[in-house]
C-alpha cells in the first residue's frame, strides 16, 4: 500500500464531485430496483440491497477476502485461483462480488456454499464504507479491470490492500483514464499491487503512472484453465441425451447479435456438403435466448431447445442452449468452435475454453479483450480469423474435409495452454507477499 501518497486539494475536490454525481444517479437505481423487485424479475431479490451497502456478514472467521468479478467471464476465470485459496487457507472466508445476476448464478454453480456472494455496492462513499465495515476484508482483489475511485479510496483509508489480479488495460481504457487524471491518477496510487495479464497491459499501467514496483507481469491466469471431471461428465450426458454421437458439431459460443445469423448463414451452406453437421448456439446473455429462438423460427430452421431435453433428429439443424453454465461442456463436444463477441465488436470472449478441450477455433477480428491469447493461438495454427459467413464456411470446410488437419489444430490449441501456464502460481506469490 502506498502510505506516503497524499491526494492534492484538487484531487479531493474532484473525488467529491464524482461522489455527488452518484446522488443524482442513486434515486433512479432505487426506482429501477423497486420496480423489478415488485415485478419479481429474475435475480431481483433483497440480496441486491448490497448494492447500497446493506449485506449480511456470514463470516465467523477473522481472515476475510473479497474478490470482485464484473460478470460470468470473470467468475469463470478465477475458478482455479479460488480453488487454490480455499485449499491453502481453509480458515479464510471468501466473498465474491459481481454486478450481474448471471455472475451471481455462476458463483453459486461453481462454488456452492464454499464462498459467499454479494453484489458490489454502487461507488458512493457511504455504500462502500458500510459494505467494507460489514465484510471486514483483509484484502480486496479486483479481477481484470473494473476499478472504482471510491472503492479504492475507502480501502486505502481503511488500510485494506487492493490488488488487481489478471489485470487488463486496453489502449482504449488507458486513454479514458488519461482524460481524467485528477480522478483516476490518485485511484491508481491507492492500489497496492497489480498483476498484469500481458505485456500490453503492463506497459499501459506504466503509462498511467503506476510504478514498476507495484506491477508484476504474471501473464493471463486464463492460461491455467483446467477442465473438471464434472465438465466432462456433463458433456457425455449432453451427447447421450441429445443423440449427438453421429453428428459433426460446430459450436458457436458466447454469441451476440448479429453473430447467430452469420453462423446460421455459414451453416446452411456447409450442411449441403456435410448433412450430418449440427450447429449448437450458446448466446452470451440469457435475456437473448428467446430472441435467438425467434430468429431461427422465422427462417424455419429445425431447432431443438436444450431446456426441453428432447433428442435431436437427423433433420435437426440447430441445438440452442438456453441454459447457463454449460458452455465448457458443450465445447468438449465440438469438432470446430466459434468464439463470440469477436464479430460483434465486443472484444472477443475466452478462446481458451475450446482450446482446453482440443478444439480448433474461429474468431472475428475484435479480440481486444484477450489479444495475447488470440495471438498465441493464431500463431500456433489453432485459431483462424474470419470476418463473414463466407470466410466461416471456407475455414470450416478446410477442417471438416481434413480430419487430420483439424485434429492437429486442436492439439496445437491445448499446447498453447501448456506453454503459457504459470500465471496462477505467480498471482498466488503476489497475494502472499
Amino acid at each position: 500500500m502506498t502510505k506516503t501518497f497524499k491526494p492534492s486539494i484538487k484531487q479531493n475536490i474532484v473525488l467529491l464531485g464524482y461522489s455527488l454525481l452518484w446522488l443524482i444517479i442513486i434515486p433512479f437505481t432505487l426506482v429501477n430496483f423497486s420496480y423489478k423487485l415488485i415485478r419479481r424479475k429474475p435475480g431481483y431479490t433483497k440480496a441486491r440491497l448490497s448494492r447500497y451497502g446493506f449485506t449480511q456478514n456470514q463470516n465467523k472467521k477473522m481472515d476475510a477476502l473479497v474478490i470482485h468479478c464484473a460478470s460470468v467471464g470473470e467468475v469463470v476465470a478465477i475458478q482455479g485461483l479460488v480453488e487454490h485459496l480455499l485449499l491453502q487457507s481453509p480458515q479464510q472466508h471468501i466473498t465474491i462480488t459481481t454486478n450481474t445476476t448471471t455472475g451471481a448464478d455462476r458463483v453459486k454453480l461453481l462454488f456452492s456454499d464454499r464462498v459467499s456472494h454479494a453484489y458490489l455496492p454502487y461507488d458512493f462513499p457511504l455504500f462502500v464504507k458500510l459494505f467494507l465495515k460489514t465484510k471486514r476484508p483483509s484484502k480486496v482483489l479486483i479481477n481484470e479491470m473494473e476499478l472504482w475511485p471510491n472503492l479504492c479510496h475507502q480501502c486505502w483509508s481503511s488500510h485494506i490492500p487492493v490488488i488487481v489480479i489478471n489485470g487488463r488495460m486496453s489502449d482504449k481504457s488507458k486513454q479514458t483514464y488519461q482524460n481524467f487524471p485528477a480522478l483516476f491518477k490518485p485511484m491508481f496510487a491507492k492500489i497496492t499491487a497489480i498483476c498484469a495479464q500481458g505485456r500490453r497491459d503492463y506497459q499501459n499501467y506504466l503509462a498511467l503512472g503506476v510504478p514498476s514496483l507495484k506491477l508484476t507481469l504474471t501473464n493471463n491466469i486464463k492460461f491455467d484453465l483446467s477442465v473438471s471431471n464434472q465438465d466432462i461428465a456433463l458433456s457425455q450426458t449432453i451427447k447421450s441425451n441429445f443423440s449427438l454421437e453421429q453428428r459433426l458439431i460446430l459450436v458457436a459460443g458466447s454469441t451476440h447479435e448479429p453473430e447467430e445469423q452469420i453462423l446460421v448463414d455459414a451453416y446452411l451452406t456447409l450442411a449441403k456438403v456435410y448433412p450430418q453437421l449440427l450447429l449448437i448456439i450458446v448466446p452470451r446473455h440469457p435475456q437473448r435466448f428467446d430472441k435467438v429462438h425467434q430468429l431461427l423460427q422465422k427462417q424455419n430452421i429445425e431447432t431443438v431447445l436444450m431446456s426441453e431435453s428432447q433428442p435431436c433428429q437427423s433433420s435437426t439443424q440447430v441445438l440452442l442452449c438456453d441454459q447457463m453454465g454449460k458452455l465448457r461442456s458443450i465445447y468438449a463436444l465440438a469438432d470446430i468452435s466459434f468464439v463470440g463477441g469477436s464479430l460483434a465488436e465486443r472484444g472477443g470472449h475466452n478462446a481458451l475454453e475450446p482450446a482446453a478441450v482440443g478444439v480448433p477455433i474461429l474468431m472475428g477480428q475484435s479480440t481486444y479483450n484477450n489479444p495475447a491469447i488470440c495471438q498465441a493461438l493464431a500463431e500456433s495454427g489453432a485459431l483462424l480469423y474470419v470476418s463473414d459467413a463466407q470466410q466461416i464456411e471456407s475455414a470450416c470446410n478446410t477442417w471438416l474435409s481434413d480430419p487430420e488437419q483439424r485434429k492437429s489444430a486442436g492439439a496445437a490449441a491445448k499446447q498453447v495452454l501448456t506453454n503459457n501456464s504459470g500465471a496462477l502460481e505467480k498471482t498466488l506469490t503476489v497475494l502472499a507477499s
